[in-house]
């Protein structure tokens, strides 16, 4: 057996709800997980900042700091992963969050069955990348690099957050070619689509503004309706 995988992950829950704190606490650490709770904004940006954790579960209506305030502020210290799980599941919420740098967005009220999901797919893929030998892609202007996943188009570092990270560099992986929804939900998100989950569709709108602001072309990611996305090279 391997041994590395006998290690529990660390997770952070910051939630001020105290019964569902307690819940979470319980259902995680039955799945072996180590699990840490914070009621507090503040309290809980130091220590997902302090690099002890593997992933953070984070609320958005914190007392000391709200959620996206939080987040946007651990975004500029660490790249922990985190799933903002909020009673907030608006469209406009998701947007948010995702655009703040979540790697995940699940609404509440939610089961404890598909949270086991989202965190496991997490933290598979940050297993998967962690692991990766050193490498370099790119093409044109465009430059990603591993592990650190940056990626820069003509020296302008784009900003990515770990899953736009893997979303750019698996569509440079398969550049000039159409890859449909379900594998990239498959090879970046590490789960099946939902029939109403946009959040593909988010994290594609996100990178394509991040490209635009770098100065890429307008198409370099581009949508082909009915099939899927591709990532355009011809002009990078």
């Amino acid at each position: 057996m391997n041994a590395v995988a006998q290690i529990p992950s660390r997770l952070l829950v910051i939630e001020d709800d105290a019964v569902l704190s307690a819940h979470l606490h319980d259902f995680l650490s039955e799945r072996r997980y180590q699990v840490t709770l914070c009621a507090d904004g503040t309290l809980g940006l130091a220590a997902a900042s302090s690099g002890d954790f593997d992933l953070v579960l984070l609320d958005i209506l914190l007392p000391g700091l709200n959620g996206l305030e939080l987040l946007g502020q651990l975004r500029h210290r660490s790249p922990v992963p985190v799933i903002v799980v909020s009673a907030l599941g608006d469209e406009q919420a998701r947007i948010q969050g995702l655009i703040g740098g979540a790697d995940d967005y699940l609404p509440k009220p939610f089961s404890m069955a598909e949270l086991a999901v989202r965190v496991e797919a997490v933290l598979r893929r940050v297993s998967m990348e962690r692991h990766r030998t050193v490498s370099s892609n790119s093409v044109g202007g465009l430059i990603l690099e591993e592990p650190s996943e940056t990626a820069c188009y003509r020296q302008r570092d784009l900003g990515l957050t770990t899953t736009e990270f893997r979303l750019l560099q698996v569509l440079l992986e398969h550049h000039d070619q159409v890859l449909s929804k379900p594998f990239l939900y498959q090879t970046v998100l590490y789960r099946g689509c939902g029939r109403h989950d946009r959040s593909l569709d988010l994290h594609v709108s996100h990178l394509r503004r991040k490209l635009r602001d770098s100065g890429a072309p307008e198409s370099s990611v581009r949508t082909v309706w009915g099939q899927g996305y591709t990532l355009i090279t011809e002009h990078l």
